[in-house]
């Protein structure tokens, strides 16, 4: 499996760089230069980071109100980072150690640790409909891609989990550029192209087509050699489709239980599309590990669900058949009555049984299938949902989006929590999220980002440090 332990960010004149050669190799139209100088970024070793140079290097929030993802209500106190790693929390700091720190006046703002994405696609490109998810060339597509993975951190996003890509590789050269140093970006887990059989796709344009238990261990095989974290079967339909609706199921038992042991032989997880009851079934049955949806699940299946909630997790993706019914149409995209019917009904059962979910310990984490007309990057907002719609509790919310968050990316005990030997990714934010979950949603309540113990942004100390691309990705009407 691909590491993920370390992944810094780079000053914003190398991010600047990097893309300024590949923005040249575009309009030349050299796709091979272009894929070149993405897979060349994961061989080269970062220097540096912005304003973290060395393990050495020592970062004070004085007076902050720590939130640390343990459970335990906020309160007042101090944090040292060093390096990488957060190394004190809630002592007062002394002034010898404050002579050697870069300090930050926290006047009682909250500090807490970066949110993680558990259904992330850095490759959806904001189309207007799931075909054109296909329709970017692979140049602009792979530009898209950087500044895309660069929005989800500049919303406080400092762990994401790819959930299909929609080019083969793309997920895991930005993943690798992001790991290198040399562009900014979340710690990720890329996933490739999502899986199905012929007359199961989704999006053919995007689809690897499986045809049997033989085709996918093979593309699952294939897969894996070339570094991927996981892999991704498209299990069930889409209340979009008129022709493979949500309770319809595409995946023959056979062809799940060898592509599962494939990919656990290979060292990944699988995860999948998976709204009819049936394909629930067969993710438990076969041992899937992450289950994006889940709408319709029976009760019999939550019982199941339930008897093995401590190995499986569950992102539902609630935004994007929310937005649908309540948004798409003012957002200038009508949708037809049969699509609005069919989603109307799937969220109000999906919201049904995700409350029982949650009664029951079942892990359900935040991540809301971005990247959509309807639902573009930028505009995550998640948690928001889970409060509104789910009945989870801002701190909840905030759990889910944090300490499971390190959980589901493979490190409990190094991410999602603000503590002694956690990874330094933290947000100094303007406010009180426990009071107001909605202020994580809008960037601008975010003062401060540090991922892996670098600076992203800080607008107390440089405002320049804020760069922003001509026309940023994030949604003007939601920052």
């Amino acid at each position: 499996m691909a590491s993920t332990d370390v992944q810094r960010v780079v000053p914003h004149s190398a991010f600047k760089s990097v893309l300024h050669r590949l923005f040249v190799a575009c309009i030349m139209n050299d796709l091979m230069v272009s894929v070149v100088l993405i897979q060349q970024l994961h061989l080269q070793q970062a220097n540096g980071c912005l304003h973290a140079g060395s393990d050495n290097t020592v970062i004070a929030f004085v007076d902050v109100n720590i939130l640390d993802s343990t459970g335990r209500e906020p309160y007042p106190g101090d944090v040292l980072v060093r390096g990488k790693r957060i190394v004190s929390v809630g002592d007062k700091l002394s002034p010898e150690v404050l002579k050697t720190a870069k300090v930050y006046q926290g006047n009682g703002r909250t500090l807490m640790s970066g949110l993680c994405d558990a259904h992330t696609h850095f490759t959806w490109t904001n189309a207007d409909s799931l075909d054109g998810l296909a329709e970017m060339e692979t140049e602009e597509h792979t530009l898209f891609t950087a500044r895309s993975a660069r929005t989800f951190l500049d919303c406080g996003y400092t762990m994401c989990l790819g959930a299909a890509s929609a080019k083969q590789r793309l997920d895991m050269v930005i993943r690798n550029a992001i790991n290198a140093g040399e562009i900014p970006g979340p710690r990720s887990l890329a996933n490739g192209q999502e899986m199905a059989p012929a007359d199961g796709a989704l999006i053919p344009g995007i689809t690897k087509f499986v045809d049997c238990p033989d085709d996918i261990v093979a593309t699952v095989d294939k897969m894996a050699k070339e570094g991927v974290d996981s892999v991704k079967f498209s299990m069930s339909g889409e209340e979009i489709l008129e022709n493979l609706r949500a309770e319809d199921t595409t995946f023959p038992d056979d062809m799940v239980a060898a592509g599962v042991e494939a990919a656990h032989a290979n060292g990944i997880r699988v995860c999948s599309h998976a709204r009819s009851d049936e394909s629930i079934i067969q993710c438990l049955q076969y041992g899937i590990d992450i289950i994006y949806h889940a709408s319709f699940v029976s009760d019999s299946t939550m019982y199941a669900l339930e008897a093995q909630k401590d190995r499986i997790f569950v992102a539902p993706a609630l935004n994007f058949p929310y937005a649908t019914i309540h948004e798409a149409e003012a957002m200038g995209y009508p949708v037809p009555k049969a699509e609005y019917n069919g989603y109307a009904r799937e969220i109000e059962v999906a919201i049904a049984g995700l409350k029982e979910m949650k009664k029951r310990g079942i892990k359900v984490l935040p991540g809301g299938d971005y990247g959509f007309a309807r639902t573009p990057h930028g505009t995550y907002r998640d948690m928001e949902h889970f409060v509104n719609l789910l009945d989870f509790t801002p701190m909840e919310a905030i759990l889910s989006a944090t300490a499971l968050g390190g959980e589901i990316m493979l490190h409990p005990h190094e991410l999602g929590k603000v503590q002694p030997g956690y990874y330094a990714d933290l947000l100094l934010v303007n406010g009180n999220p426990l009071d107001d979950i909605s202020i994580l949603s809008h960037k601008e309540n975010l003062d401060i980002i540090l991922i892996n113990g670098c600076i992203h942004k800080d607008v107390t100390n440089d405002p320049s440090l804020q760069y922003e691309a001509e026309k940023s990705l994030v949604n003007g009407d939601r920052s």
